[in-house]
């Protein structure tokens, strides 16, 4: 069975491919942390150019918001069955946010069991 430290990272593989392959552009740099039920993936650089002059206003930054969370929800299903396949463990959630102040973007798998007990 592979380590905790190589399931984390080709998690952070595939979601770089996603979100590659999905919109268009990686983040430039990604970590993937698993706690207990759920796995927890920070992605840093993740707003184009233009996205980022949106966000200078509170206009802006709604529609960059609604724009990520509409296409992270045509992906949805996608993603979820490229993790589950990676981790073993069904997820019974998505949760994500983007910080456009800092160009981050988080990304919340609750799991239907502890993932982290594979490898105590």
């Amino acid at each position: 069975m592979p380590s905790k430290g190589k399931k984390e990272a080709a998690v952070r593989t595939a979601i770089i491919k996603f979100e590659q392959e999905f919109l268009g552009r990686g983040p430039y740099e990604v970590r993937a942390f698993m706690v207990r039920g759920m796995l927890v993936v920070r992605l840093k650089g993740v707003l184009t150019p233009a996205e980022r002059q949106l966000a200078k206003t509170s206009e802006g930054i709604d529609m960059v918001k609604r724009l990520r969370q509409n296409l992270i929800a045509q992906g949805r299903e996608r993603l979820c069955e490229q993790v589950t396949d990676l981790i073993g463990i069904r997820i019974t959630a998505l949760f994500t946010d983007i910080a456009t102040t800092v160009g981050e973007r988080m990304f919340v798998f609750t799991l239907e069991a502890d993932l982290e007990a594979n490898f105590r």
